[in-house]
């Protein structure tokens, strides 16, 4: 961005700018081509112009866009069906975005709360979580740095360590006004670390038995990336092992286009009444149709069963490529959400990617994090992984 441009400078944006996307790839303005093992951070799962997406984007904007949640709206009622069908939760309310989304299950859990007479709800979350960079959501996640400045912070949360059952154990018996957990169970921008499934079970247990609700944050490891629709029903190979009260997700929903979805199930679902939430834009024509498409898509083509397959190879041979190499920490992954940790700040690892043609992402200063698409053919998940080892080599030897 020049000094002259009137945006706010709210990003360190890399130098490039990207004219045209095709499947795994983008294109800046001199024609060259970048292997996208980012996706928007998870966003267009399908790739780019995927022939689904872009036919009923076509199609919606030549008969309507945009009425209000005034009226019905069939194509959202559509959507809704179809990812209570995937989910097996019962209600949905849609937003524009994960932090609209996660929003909406705070305010559910507070007005559960006080409906069942508890004036003073606590939310539990985790350190290292992200859900947003509203005043709620930035008082939610567990990442000091992005609250300074913005003061004084919403109350009602508490963090807790991740899986840590003691912890989660002493916060239940100390506290009689939990009113629900909020997890991730991959955190993204929090480097890629995975709940383990004995821990989420637990929180499940924990919730039940104090009338609390368990929320979990799916904005970016939902919708396929994970080894099946939402990450939690990859817990132990059987699907709805654990079962939510309520679940968000958003990004690639839409594959490029803004939608968000609250998901609720029992009790939960029947907490919110007209007057009580809304959103202008939320789930409306244009967005709940490309939503659909995009949903039928991920089952239709079994992408779930294909991320999980992609993300084992990526693991096994970052391992192979990696073994042994002076700096590297961890590896970690959950289907296609991988993070190679590194054992000092790499931000500089996304500017290197860019002039070797491939586009990746740090996070957490020190994690390499990849979440490339669920259509990425084998050759160029291989290519990926050559690159992006190749990278990390080289940054690696430079800096010794």
């Amino acid at each position: 961005m020049s000094d002259s441009s009137h945006l706010m400078h709210t990003y360190n944006r890399l130098p490039v700018q990207f004219t045209r996307g095709e499947g795994c790839w983008l294109f800046d303005a001199q024609g060259k081509r970048y292997l996208d093992a980012l996706c928007g951070i998870s966003v267009t799962n399908l790739g780019h112009c995927h022939p689904a997406v872009t036919h009923t984007i076509m199609q919606q904007a030549n008969t309507l866009l945009h009425t209000s949640n005034l009226y019905q709206i069939a194509a959202q009622e559509d959507l809704a069906d179809q990812l209570c069908g995937v989910s097996n939760m019962d209600r949905v309310f849609f937003s524009n975005s994960g932090a609209e989304a996660n929003e909406a299950a705070i305010k559910l859990a507070r007005l559960h709360a006080h409906n069942n007479g508890n004036s003073h709800p606590i939310i539990v979350t985790f350190e290292g979580s992200f859900h947003g960079r509203t005043l709620a959501t930035i008082a939610a996640t567990g990442n000091e740095g992005i609250r300074q400045g913005f003061g004084p912070v919403l109350p009602g949360f508490v963090h807790l360590p991740l899986n840590d059952i003691a912890a989660a154990e002493a916060l239940f018996t100390q506290h009689t006004t939990i009113a629900a957990v909020l997890i991730e169970p991959v955190q993204g921008e929090g480097g890629i670390h995975v709940a383990d499934p004995a821990y989420l079970k637990k929180l499940e247990q924990l919730c039940c038995a104090q009338g609390a609700l368990l929320m979990l944050d799916e904005v970016q490891s939902g919708n396929g990336r994970c080894g099946n629709y939402f990450a939690y029903q990859n817990l132990d190979g059987t699907q709805f092992a654990l079962q939510p009260d309520v679940v968000t997700t958003a990004k690639g929903l839409g594959n490029g286009i803004p939608i968000g979805a609250c998901l609720a199930r029992g009790e939960a679902a029947s907490v919110m009444a007209p007057g009580k939430h809304g959103s202008t834009f939320g789930g409306n024509p244009f967005a709940s149709k490309v939503g659909s498409a995009v949903v039928q898509t991920i089952m239709d083509d079994h992408l779930p069963a294909r991320a999980l397959k992609l993300g084992q190879h990526m693991h096994s041979a970052f391992s192979a490529a990696l073994a042994g190499m002076q700096g590297v920490r961890d590896i970690r992954h959950s289907g296609l959400m991988l993070g190679i940790e590194l054992d000092r700040p790499c931000a500089e690892l996304m500017a290197m990617g860019l002039q070797q043609g491939i586009i990746i992402n740090v996070t957490a200063g020190s994690v390499v994090r990849l979440l490339p698409p669920l259509v990425m053919s084998d050759g160029e998940c291989n290519q990926m992984i050559e690159q992006v080892s190749a990278l990390i080599v080289e940054y690696l030897s430079k800096e010794d």
